[in-house]
């Protein structure tokens, strides 16, 4: 099963890039975000797209552009996630083949980007909006998209989220931080997709 938490590797290097990506799919995360203001993104977008392909769903968050789009398009990367809600950057994803994740904090950018074709939603940053706040908006967004929590969730609050709607989770300095090993990615990891697999 694929679980619907994304891994956010802001800072990563590109020589970290395999283990890294080794290690979260073995412990069952198979949805990896490098961010492009991280140290040579596409380069760590390739370098997992070439090894892991096949395995996981490798792609950029922080992706502003289309311009953007099209670069990690070319690096093998299959998965587009941004802060912003901007059609042309949803459009331009959807055209290239790819899956597209656009941030949205209002009900006016969520149903924008599920126009625009995007395959699911970033509620970003979530702690703004809150439980509450989402539960408000699930009420009038079509039943089945997806809304994917990023900013101040983890294991501790994955159940309040899930029960307001969220139906995953995007998962950054819990995950990963520059300077982490491939151990202590490994374990952390394997917390957040045990306290996942509890609640979902």
């Amino acid at each position: 099963m694929s679980r619907k938490i994304i891994a956010i590797l802001r800072g990563i290097q590109p020589d970290e890039a395999e283990g890294i990506c080794a290690a979260l799919i073995e412990a069952g995360i198979d949805r990896i975000e490098v961010p492009l203001n991280s140290p040579e993104p596409l380069d760590s977008i390739k370098r997992m797209a070439d090894a892991f392909g096949q395995d996981a769903l490798i792609g950029a968050g922080t992706v502003l552009s289309p311009a953007d789009v099209v670069n990690v398009a070319d690096a093998g990367g299959k998965m587009i996630v941004s802060p912003d809600t901007n059609p042309e950057v949803i459009v331009t994803s959807k055209a290239a083949g790819l899956a597209s994740y656009p941030g949205v904090l209002t009900p006016t950018e969520c149903f924008a980007a599920l126009r625009a074709g995007a395959d699911g939603l970033k509620i970003f940053p979530s702690f703004l909006m809150g439980t509450e706040g989402l539960k408000a908006i699930s009420a009038v967004l079509p039943p089945e998209t997806e809304t994917y929590a990023v900013g101040g969730v983890g294991p501790e609050n994955f159940a309040e989220w899930i029960s307001a709607g969220a139906v995953g989770f995007g998962i950054g300095s819990g995950i990963y931080k520059p300077g982490f090993s491939v151990a202590d990615v490994a374990i952390r990891a394997a917390d957040v997709v045990a306290a996942y697999d509890d609640v979902s």
